[in-house]
């Protein structure tokens, strides 16, 4: 099976229990949509496990990105990586266990993927003249920060779906939960991801409490709360 989540933030636990819930396996397939890091106590522990998981597809978010960002100017004004990879871990509870190797796999990260039925990016695809840009032509500012896709009148005709977080959900619904929008006159509860134009997957975590992924092949999602 595949399946799609964004904006973990930090919650190893959470993320666990969920793989847990749904049974993840070898032979499934998992699309992690950027915001591993921050926020939650355990960041680092978390992109490494994502980023050591060979069926897993990582992109970057805009704290993956604003994390290099950090580290680059720290390397530049202190003339050196050491000093900078220092400043870096003790951004995190968990710094220890940063390393340049982590590093380089975060700053190697694809801004965007696409599969035969869907495209998954952080933020969405941005509106250029009226119309969405193919990610291929944006740049990664408008990937991991863009903030208009999710507003409700931006609706994708044609083309893959596109999956996407990085604002949570309650925002607009005041619901920790995974929101579809089908395209026109599809169901409003089908099974096919096709049948929607977009997917929004930030549940909120770091407020809420609620972790969340939907399963592509059947539309189903499944979350876990906070104890």
């Amino acid at each position: 099976m595949t399946y799609c989540i964004s904006d973990i933030h930090g919650h190893y636990g959470l993320f666990c229990r969920l793989m847990e819930k749904i049974r993840f396996s070898g032979g499934d397939r998992l699309y992690v949509l950027g915001d591993m890091i921050d926020k939650g106590p355990e960041s680092i522990r978390l992109v490494r496990l994502l980023l050591s998981m060979p069926n897993a597809v990582c992109v970057a978010g805009n704290h993956e990105y604003d994390l290099m960002k950090y580290y680059e100017g720290f390397a530049e004004q202190q003339e050196g990586c050491s000093k900078a990879l220092q400043r870096i871990r003790a951004l995190y509870a968990d710094g220890e266990l940063l390393d340049r190797d982590t590093l380089h796999a975060l700053e190697a990260l694809p801004y965007f993927t696409k599969t035969e039925r869907f495209i998954g990016v952080h933020a969405g695809l941005p509106v250029r003249g009226g119309r969405l840009m193919p990610p291929e032509e944006a740049i990664p500012e408008q990937l991991v920060y863009d903030r208009r896709f999710k507003d409700p009148d931006i609706l994708p005709e044609g083309g893959r779906c596109v999956l996407y977080g990085h604002t949570p959900v309650c925002y607009l619904t005041g619901r920790d939960e995974i929101l579809f929008y089908p395209r026109a006159g599809a169901r409003a509860d089908s099974s096919d991801i096709s049948d929607y134009c977009k997917v929004h997957l930030d549940t909120g975590v770091s407020m809420s409490g609620v972790l969340g992924c939907v399963q592509i092949e059947t539309c189903r999602c499944f979350y876990v709360r906070a104890d």
